[in-house]
């Protein structure tokens, strides 16, 4: 089940109490006060882990505490530290505060790592406010406790390629047919329900990151279908694969790709600047050519690349791949 939201507790571990302690041993003439330190409370960690790709797990797991610092003891015995908490999270995934007023951070790389809530400092013990005028001490502090915090997680996913388009122009058949993905397949609209990952292999030196997200509708940007719950996805895709249906009678070729670009602008500057390569899909079910030029002069208007594939029989899919390919290549070159 893919789940990219989360509202997670965070309770970093609570500080050690300092210790009260004097030493009395028969035959020691030296006594006095010798209370140790608490230990330190434990951390939070919020750790990307490249082998997640979900935050289904904090939807039934929403709390993390860390381990609370030992108290000290005497014989200047300082308490143990409360143990970190690491908590792995899928790469991508954005940390806002409570309100999502802000972006605290964003673990876009494998190994980054956020401290969601600091443990609590362990309290002094009585051998530490020993002074010449005050030998015997009956002074400590108490560990001071560790932060909570409410945060809401946000899972934008991390792929080469992003597959954009109305509901049913191809997108899920595609992606099962360059890669081992098994999406749902259907001829009704919104078929595909959540974003979903496949791994296509270009030549025996490239593989691609592929992300098939759900069909885009005009309003898309507002909400509207499934809307901007998913646009964000498409925010991390370095390429987009712009694929137009040109068997949809209610949709002309020009504004239909303009649809889509004007849902992809509304909802980001940033995401409507990302290279695009126009694919005109199901070849195998089309009977005019006519079609394939208009699809020519409109790509061309545009200055974008056009592919001419069918997911069917494979006709175009290589070149398509190698073009997607060299695309991210340009962008690492940059």
């Amino acid at each position: 089940m893919f789940v990219d939201e989360a509202r997670i507790s965070v309770h970093g571990g609570d500080g050690g109490d300092g210790c009260i302690s004097f030493r009395r041993e028969k035959f020691v003439p030296k006594g006095g006060p010798d209370g140790g330190d608490g230990g330190h409370g434990g951390s939070v960690v919020l750790v990307a882990n490249p082998e997640l790709n979900t935050l289904l797990t904090f939807r039934y797991q929403p709390v993390y505490r860390a381990e609370r610092g030992r108290h000290g003891e005497g014989a200047h015995r300082t308490g143990r530290s409360g143990a970190d908490l690491e908590v792995p999270i899928p790469v991508g995934t954005v940390i806002f505060d409570e309100d999502r007023a802000s972006v605290l951070a964003d673990l876009a790389h494998p190994g980054d790592r956020y401290v969601a809530a600091r443990g609590g400092r362990g309290g002094r013990g009585n051998a530490r406010f020993a002074t010449s005028t005050n030998q015997a001490p009956r002074r400590h502090d108490p560990g001071e406790e560790g932060e909570t915090h409410v945060l809401q997680l946000e899972l934008k996913l991390l792929a080469d390629v992003g597959l954009v388009g109305f509901p049913n122009a191809g997108k899920s058949t595609l992606l099962s047919r360059i890669s081992a993905a098994k999406p749902k397949i259907a001829d009704y609209p919104f078929t595909t329900l959540a974003p979903m990952l496949g791994v296509a292999r270009v030549d025996d030196e490239r593989i691609l990151v592929v992300a098939d997200i759900p069909g885009l509708i005009e309003g898309a940007h507002a909400g509207a279908g499934l809307g901007d719950r998913f646009l964000r996805h498409v925010e991390r895709c370095r390429v987009l694969l712009h694929l137009v249906d040109p068997l949809a009678p209610e949709r002309e070729l020009g504004p239909a790709i303009d649809a889509i670009d004007r849902e992809l602008a509304l909802y980001s500057e940033r995401l409507a600047g990302k290279p695009q390569i126009l694919v005109l899909t199901k070849k195998d079910a089309l009977q005019d050519e006519t079609v394939v030029e208009a699809a020519r002069r409109e790509a061309q208007a545009r200055g974008r690349a056009l592919h001419v594939v069918s997911a069917v029989t494979g006709e175009g899919l290589t070149g398509l791949l190698r073009a997607a390919a060299d695309a991210v290549a340009g962008l690492d070159a940059a």
